[in-house]
């Protein structure tokens, strides 16, 4: 049986050394870097490296053939958590257990680690080894694409566009769940498929681990809006409550706590039906969607 975090500290350790070897090459551009670092390697869960690395892994490829893109993929969730946290956005003093970087530094510099943040994510995807043969070459391009639609004004931009819009008014379940499809989902799924893609999986593969990735991207949300009302901020490292405080709509307003505990699961269930088929590779993709709705932070 699969020690969960066992698998998380080991994958942590590779993609945290990776992480502040790509900032090195950065140090020039002190005391940017220092606040590029703090928000980087501020302990967050790394769900989505996590996740490329696990799909890679599920299709037979391995964890090093992922590792680049897993890191790029924290690098831009990183930044949309700086952004996300400035007083224009959701105005919040604490992430990850520490003042949010606008506080830490000033408003003006977290602005521009998050932008580092963003470009040095790309500019390491489009990095290709000397022996790049034309196959990786491809699936680099391609991880790219997908990254960047996810990221951009058809995905995560979008979607938080949607939310910062849709604060004081109530959506449809409808309009929640496609808010958060875009917001949450869109790049939760760019890391499952990215992953897959280098890790080598066929077409048939690549939508099964799509649709996994749909459903815990969902539930992933779920559970954030769940803790948003019953969560322990010192577990959690921020504040509890905001949502409401918001007005925002969210899965307990709109369904109850105990319905949305229950749509969870459900979801869990969904994406563990979309990867029965793959064989016990896959196991951490199994554990690590359980943790999504059983984690405390």
């Amino acid at each position: 049986m699969l020690d969960l975090k066992k698998y998380i500290d080991n994958k942590n350790q590779l993609i945290n050394a990776q992480l502040e070897s790509l900032l090195l090459n950065c140090e020039k551009s002190r005391p940017l870097v220092d606040a590029m670092r703090y928000s980087l390697m501020a302990g967050g869960k790394r769900i989505r490296p996590l996740l490329c690395l696990a799909a890679a892994e599920a299709v037979g490829g391995r964890t090093e053939d992922a590792l680049t893109a897993a890191c790029a993929l924290e690098m831009i969730h990183t930044y949309s958590l700086i952004h996300d946290d400035l007083p224009a956005m959701d105005d919040d003093r604490q992430r990850r257990g520490k003042p949010t970087s606008h506080i830490a530094f000033n408003e003006a510099t977290a602005i521009l680690a998050g932008d580092a943040l963003l470009t040095l994510a790309f500019e390491i995807l489009s990095t290709l080894e000397p022996a790049a043969n034309s196959q990786r070459a491809h699936r680099r391009l391609a991880v790219i694409h997908t990254i960047a639609g996810a990221a951009g004004c058809r995905g995560m931009i979008q979607g938080q566009m949607l939310d910062i819009a849709a604060e004081g008014t109530r959506l449809s379940r409808e309009t929640l769940e496609a808010m958060h499809a875009l917001k949450t989902g869109a790049l939760i799924e760019a890391s499952l498929h990215c992953g897959a893609l280098l890790g080598g999986a066929s077409r048939s593969q690549i939508q099964m681990l799509k649709t996994y990735a749909a459903n815990i991207g969902l539930a992933f949300q779920v559970a954030d809006d769940i803790l948003n009302v019953e969560g322990n901020p010192q577990l959690m490292g921020k504040a509890v409550g905001t949502d409401a405080l918001r007005e925002k709509s969210t899965y307990p307003s709109l369904l109850g706590l105990e319905d949305s505990k229950r749509f969870a699961r459900n979801l869990i269930q969904n994406a563990l039906q979309a990867i029965e088929t793959f064989d016990k590779k896959s196991e951490p993709l199994r554990a690590i969607a359980v943790y999504i709705i059983e984690r405390k932070r």
